[in-house]
């Protein structure tokens, strides 16, 4: 017998899901899968084994669930189980787990522990091998993450002070209270806004957390309040609506999203009617030349994100690539926040566009060593608070990219701009952002923050 135990990462979106079972007993289970399925029933073949239940730890917040596509996939052989705590109900078949519930997969056991939060219904599963009583691992979804601890306030004001508390108490009484050598296996790893400043290791342990997990430390249930509230991120805008969609249970597509490609006369046609645009290519090459009206937002694993916080979920997206064989692998970036609606994609790209006649917007890329010497220059820093708050370009202005939708108005559009972030990806969303809306005078600063700092310049940092 051979314990498979698979820790599977969902980049951009840095979703954990996992694989675990028993190859002797040709039987495992899926905890918390994204909503492109494939790789599970990929892994389980190569182990020789057969899904049999699907778990997911709660509902989540800031991806698609694949596990109503996951059951679907296999036929009926495998069951979806969801927790049932804390008064949770939901929109899809399911079999209910309750705090206490173990599964067995050969030489392998799982059992429910309940941990509320981060949301009321969570659920963690202990590990462990045979009849032990020791667990020696734990899936402890959002609820206890590497240096952090899964956020309660995604339901709303009204509720978060309750969660809080709920989350002290799960963090003291449950995840303090194993052993130290028990391995905690997260749902989320760094980049993930589920919870502040989750460490960069996709694993840790409860003795190593319970030494360096800032929130673990705190003893204190007003002080941990203060803390976890004070110090959480900026929430996605799309984490409600996919809140209320994987309580409902998303549409099982069977297959990657439908999309057609589109002649650049259909392709215009929608343009001009107002269509959502989404190039995904370079910011080089989207600042050359791009279909006006165009958000660009790199096809890289960030584009999940950006478009959950940035896209409309009600209307059909229009796609421009830089490879029409791009595609499923950027359908499934964007399936993983849920956009399952497309209205097509430009066929041939922009190389068809041009070859076509048509007109083409453009935003100057500059350097760093342009940005310094430049006196009529607003940069406009998009990077997150705390990013900013750790230094910036001198006179330049703050802006989250999450929120500049909301402070274009009070941005002024006869300015001259100039967008940087990090390295150049984020300043190019926000820089076409600005030029959909009428910023005729933005430019964009490839390489962004680390140029500047490779370069030498002077950074300035807040009082």
């Amino acid at each position: 017998m051979t314990l498979r135990f698979e820790q599977i990462l969902a980049d951009g979106v840095a979703e954990c899901s996992y694989l675990l079972g028993d190859d002797a007993a040709h039987t495992c289970a899926v905890v918390d899968p994204r909503p492109d399925v494939e790789i599970y029933l990929e892994t389980a073949r190569r182990f020789g084994m057969a899904i049999t239940h699907v778990f997911e730890t709660h509902i989540h917040a800031d991806f698609l669930s694949g596990a109503r596509e996951l059951v679907d996939r296999l036929g009926g052989q495998a069951k979806l189980y969801v927790s049932t705590e804390g008064g949770a109900e939901y929109g899809f078949d399911h079999e209910p787990v309750r705090d206490g519930e173990e599964f067995t997969f050969g030489g392998m056991r799982m059992k429910a522990r309940f941990t509320p939060g981060h949301t009321p219904e969570h659920m963690s599963y202990l590990l462990f091998d045979g009849d032990t009583e020791t667990p020696w691992g734990v899936l402890s979804g959002d609820a206890f993450f590497v240096d952090s601890v899964g956020r309660p306030d995604l339901l709303g004001d009204d509720q978060s002070e309750e969660l809080a508390e709920k989350l002290f108490h799960t963090v003291q009484d449950v995840f303090m209270a194993l052993p130290d050598d028990v391995i905690i296996y997260p749902c989320h790893g760094a980049g993930s806004a589920c919870g502040p400043d989750i460490g960069d290791r996709m694993s840790s342990t409860i003795g190593y957390e319970r030494r360096f997990n800032s929130y673990a430390r705190i003893e204190d249930l007003e002080k941990f309040k203060e803390a976890i509230l004070g110090d959480a991120p900026p929430v996605p805008t799309h984490y409600p609506r996919m809140k209320k969609v994987n309580s409902k249970g998303p549409e099982v597509l069977r297959n990657l999203p439908r999309i057609e490609p589109m002649t650049v006369e259909r392709f215009s046609e929608a343009a001009e009617a107002g269509a959502q645009l989404l190039d995904v290519r370079d910011m080089m090459d989207f600042g050359a030349g791009h279909v006006p009206g165009s958000l660009n937002i790199g096809a890289r694993p960030e584009l999940s994100v950006w478009a959950g916080w940035l896209l409309d979920p009600e209307k059909p997206i229009h796609l421009v690539l830089h490879d029409d064989g791009d595609l499923p692998g950027v359908l499934r970036l964007l399936w993983r926040t849920g956009f399952t609606d497309f209205g097509g994609y430009l066929a041939g790209g922009m190389a068809a566009w041009r070859e076509a006649g048509r007109k083409f917007a453009q935003i100057p890329q500059i350097s760093v060593h342009e940005l310094s010497g430049a006196e009529d220059l607003q940069p406009l820093d998009v990077r997150k608070p705390d990013e900013w708050e750790g230094g910036h370009v001198p006179g330049a202005r703050h802006a989250f990219l999450g929120e500049l939708r909301d402070e274009i108005d009070n941005l002024d559009r006869a300015a001259p701009y100039a967008t940087y972030c990090a390295s150049g990806f984020r300043a190019s969303i926000a820089a076409s952002l600005l030029k959909k809306n009428g910023f005729d005078k933005v430019r964009n600063v490839p390489g962004s923050w680390k140029a500047w700092q490779a370069a030498g310049y002077e950074i300035e940092k807040p009082s």
